[in-house]
C-alpha cells in the first residue's frame, strides 16, 4: 500500500490534478483508492457506468472496443479520465495485459472533495483550459511552449 506522499507524487502525473498544489493534492491522495487486478481481467466493458478514473502503478491495461485496440496504458499513465466530469457510459472496455495495481479515484468522492476545496476545483479548472486550449492549438499555453 502506498503512503499518501507517494499517492501524490504519483497523481501530479495526471494531466487533469497538474495545476493543485502539493498542499492540496494531499486531500485528493487521501479519497484514492489502491486496486489491484490479475492478468487479463475487466476492469470495466463498454457502456458500463463512468464512475472512476485509474492511474497504472505497476502493469499494463489494454483499453478496446469491438476487438480493436484503442491504446495500452502503462505506469504512471491515467485512464478513464472524464469519468470525473461526465455520466456517460465507457466508451472502451479495460483489461489487464499483466498483473496491475492501480490508484482508483471515485467520482462521488471527488465531486464531495471538489465542494470542500475551491483551491482544487480552481487546480482542475485551470488544467481542464489549459489542455482544451492545446487542443486547439491556442498560443501561450503551456503545451505549446
Amino acid at each position: 500500500m502506498l503512503t499518501v506522499v507517494e499517492k501524490v507524487i504519483f497523481l501530479q502525473h495526471v494531466d487533469v490534478f497538474s495545476e493543485i498544489s502539493t498542499e492540496q493534492m494531499a486531500y485528493l491522495a487521501a479519497i484514492v483508492e489502491e486496486v489491484s487486478f490479475a492478468r487479463e481481467k475487466t476492469i470495466y466493458q463498454v457502456q458500463d457506468p463512468s464512475d472512476a478514473i485509474y492511474l497504472v502503478l505497476e502493469g499494463q491495461v489494454r483499453l478496446h472496443r469491438n476487438n480493436i485496440e484503442i491504446t495500452v496504458i502503462g505506469p504512471q499513465q491515467a485512464f478513464g479520465t472524464w469519468a470525473l466530469f461526465d455520466e456517460e457510459p465507457r466508451v472502451a472496455t479495460a483489461t489487464t495485459l499483466e498483473d496491475t495495481r492501480l490508484l482508483r479515484v471515485n467520482r462521488d468522492d471527488f465531486i464531495d472533495l471538489l465542494s470542500d476545496h475551491v483551491q482544487i476545483t480552481q487546480g482542475v479548472l485551470r488544467a481542464l483550459s489549459n489542455r482544451l486550449r492545446g487542443l486547439i492549438g491556442e498560443p501561450g499555453t503551456k503545451t505549446d511552449r
